[in-house]
This record gives C-alpha cells, structure tokens and sequence, in this order.
C-alpha cells in the first residue's frame, strides 16, 4: 500500500525588509556603529573630511588652538579674532584662482579662542575649518567656521590629525587641559621630526611661562635645550603673523571683499 503523502505547510511570506540579516552593510546602522566596525569608523572620519578639503582646494592651514572659555571681552579673545583677519588676508585664504587655498584658519571649531580666531577669518569673508569633536555635555560649532568646513569627529586622535597634516604653522592661545594636550602633541611631532619646519608661535609669554616651564625640563635633561627652539612667543597678533613667516610661511597679499560688521 502506498504511504500517504503528506502535506508540507507553505511557508508564511517574510518582510525581508525587517531583518538586520539580510540589511545591506552600508545602510545597516547597528551594524556600522557595533565594536568590530571600529576600524571603518576611524576610516570614515578621515575620508570624509579629506575629501571635502579637497573639493574646496584646501592647500594648507594655519591652526589655532586656545581655550573654549575665552570670552569676548578679553585681550586673548581680540587677538585671535586680529589674527584671524591678517591671515586670511595675507596668507592666499582668499585666492580666487579657483585650484587652491592657503594658510586658511582652523581651529577646533566651538567656543571662546576658537570661535574669534574663525569670526577674524569671517570679518574678511575668508573661508576658515572648524574640526569640532563629539562631547558627553555636546560641543556646538561656533556661528563663524565655513558651514561647508564645518566637521564633527567622534575621535580625538581623527582630529588631530586632520589638524595636524595640512598646517603650515601652529599659533596657541593661553588654554587648559585640551590646549596644552594639542600643544604638546604638535611639539612632539616637531622633535621627533615627523612634522619639519612647522613654526609654533605662544601667545602670550607671561601666561605660557607661568603654567610651563620649560627651562626646567631642559635643566633636567628632559629635553635638550635646543628644543627650546621649537617655538616662539608672541603678544599681538602682527607679531604672531612675523613668527609665521620668519618660520616660513608665505605672503600672499589678496583684495578682501568688504568686511563684515562687527
């Protein structure tokens, strides 16, 4: 006798749509932002940025680092927002010629030193880059970086590089913890040679002598005293500008638009 065949249920149709499974990478969320896609992550800020700096003709920068609690009303605040002007305007930021742009300011895009050294960019309608980082109590950018040069970084050693590669000279601002780790950071690029011939300029020596004393550090075999050379002081922002090209940065005198208000 033949054996009964027996029914097999149809399967329940299934909304594909629905299961991470069968979601494309690219578009997959949860999967991008999960621990083993750390690596792609880290490869994304770069590429991102870069590629952005790139269609705009980003050359080279002039990066200035300062504290987010500068208040406008200060001397530092006013010097850096000078500076930010007579960079752009002597440095090529406003060249024209449609390939490249030079010595454009960047900084790290929010508040206080960082936000004058933009706004002095934005006076003479300069393009200037603001490299903002992701913070626990949320880091907004100030109103004065280039929208389009407006970045966020989830990872601090990200932006510092992007900081760090294309910058034609270095100019600190008195600033705390964040300020100091930037600084050092580019000092010790400089002497190990990994960055050569980048000036680095202190604004303001009385502040700097006073929170660092780096003639103790040679004293104690630290560093050798010619490292005390790796940088300069300056106190205005004329005087940081010939820091900068005694160090080897380039003039390059353009016509600014009219300038903004204040």
């Amino acid at each position: 006798m033949p054996s009964k065949k027996i029914a097999r249920p149809k399967p329940s149709p299934t909304d594909y749509s629905t299961l991470q499974s069968y979601r494309l990478p690219a578009l997959d969320t949860e999967f991008l932002l999960s621990d083993s896609m750390r690596g792609v992550r880290f490869m994304l800020e770069y590429a991102k940025a870069e590629e952005r700096l790139r269609e705009a003709g980003i050359r080279s920068t002039i990066v200035v680092f300062g504290s987010a609690r500068t208040r406008p009303k200060h001397r530092w605040y006013a010097e850096a927002r000078a500076l930010g002007r007579i960079v752009s305007l002597r440095g090529g930021a406003l060249q024209s010629d449609g390939i490249v742009r030079d010595n454009v300011i960047a900084t790290g895009g929010g508040p206080g030193t960082m936000e004058a050294a933009n706004r002095g960019a934005c006076d003479v309608n300069a393009p200037s880059i603001g490299f903002n980082i992701s913070l626990p109590h949320e880091q907004q950018p100030n109103p004065y970086s280039t929208p389009a040069l407006t970045f966020q970084f989830h990872y601090f050693a990200m932006r510092k590089m992007h900081l760090a590669m294309r910058a034609n000279g270095l100019v600190v601002f008195p600033g705390g913890f964040g300020t100091l780790d930037e600084l050092f950071e580019l000092l010790t690029l400089r002497q190990t040679g990994k960055i050569n011939g980048l000036p680095v300029v202190l604004f303001d020596r009385a502040y700097w002598t006073s929170v660092i004393n780096f003639d103790a550090l040679a004293k104690a075999d630290m560093i050798e005293p010619k490292d005390l050379k790796l940088f300069s002081y300056a106190e205005s922002a004329e005087e940081v500008w010939q820091a900068l090209v005694a160090g080897g940065v380039k003039t390059t005198s353009v016509k600014a638009a009219k300038p903004r208000e204040a």
